[in-house]
């Protein structure tokens, strides 16, 4: 049924209309996580035909001086999250087609076989986990079940340093906290040590320039902003939806989320905010809220 979705509004000439009129003097930014070669070889492709890439610290700058002039017409971004280990595959098509990628580092778990508590938190575990628990509750609740933060697993889920440095004449890196926790339920001294640390290490270990940071599972409060300032960023990127303008505050960038593995038709629609657009108007409403989720 989400395929027909899809293909219903590809070809309702929506997504050109937005791309044409809403995004033309806009700028987007695009959020994956574990994109797949073959998904990232037709993204790209269409990307460059149908917008202008740009990286994020260019945007930065802009937004910095003021300067639109600064921002291309139609202007995207590509972010990925997390660090994954297979972000590594993509790098001959980001050599290939040229495209300015950012990817929010784990600064805690690249480098190392440690693993994302998120991974080993199973469908099951959270169907059946109590809700409203703290951070301290959840993640005591998950190394009950055999989860350890500092265990060195016999395999590894994030890019290790030798990738990182192969990536870096082509790849901005940035800050996604140290371990990926829940901010909205930790303790503030807790956030206040993962956005810090996070930006050391990667800094100091890794010798990466960090000026912004991608709030865990795009989740934010006025006070976990301005935690994010005093860290020493200089720009945060949420999951709120829509676009972004000169006038947008750098520390509450909009990021449209899209799928890591989808055909053609759905990353025109994904791109063009169409997606999002209605997914915002319907999920309220229960007879729609499947089919967008």
């Amino acid at each position: 049924m989400k395929k027909l979705l899809y293909a219903a509004l590809r070809f309702s000439g929506l997504p050109v209309l937005f791309r044409e009129v809403l995004q033309r003097r806009k700028v987007t930014i695009l959020l994956f996580h574990d994109l797949t070669g073959e998904s990232a070889e037709k993204a790209f492709a269409y990307f460059n035909r149908k917008y202008h890439l740009i990286g994020l610290d260019d945007f930065l700058d802009a937004l910095a001086t003021g300067d639109e002039s600064k921002i291309p017409r139609k202007a995207l971004i590509i972010t990925l999250d997390d660090g994954f280990k297979e972000n590594y595959a993509l790098l001959p098509l980001i050599r290939e087609h040229k495209v300015p990628v950012t990817i929010f580092l784990c600064a805690g778990i690249i480098g190392t076989n440690r693993h994302f508590w998120f991974l080993h938190d199973s469908v099951h575990n959270r169907e059946n986990r109590p809700k409203g628990l703290s951070n301290t509750e959840r993640l005591r609740s998950i190394r009950q079940e055999g989860f350890d933060f500092e265990r060195e697993y016999e395999t590894r889920q994030a890019l290790s340093r030798q990738e990182i440095e192969e990536m870096k004449p082509f790849v901005r890196f940035q800050s996604h906290a140290m371990f990926h926790p829940n901010v909205i339920s930790s303790d503030e001294r807790d956030v206040i040590d993962e956005f810090r640390l996070a930006k050391k290490t990667l800094e100091e270990d890794f010798r990466l320039e960090v000026t912004s940071l991608a709030y865990l599972c795009g989740d934010y409060t006025e006070r976990i902003v301005e935690l994010a300032r005093e860290a020493g960023y200089r720009a945060a990127l949420t999951h709120d939806p829509g676009f972004n303008t000169i006038r947008t505050d750098p520390f509450r960038l909009k990021r449209i989320p899209a799928n890591d593995s989808f055909d053609r038709g759905e990353i025109a629609v994904r791109a063009s905010g169409v997606w999002d657009f209605f997914r915002t108007l319907f999920t309220e409403r229960s007879l729609f809220r499947k089919f967008f989720e």
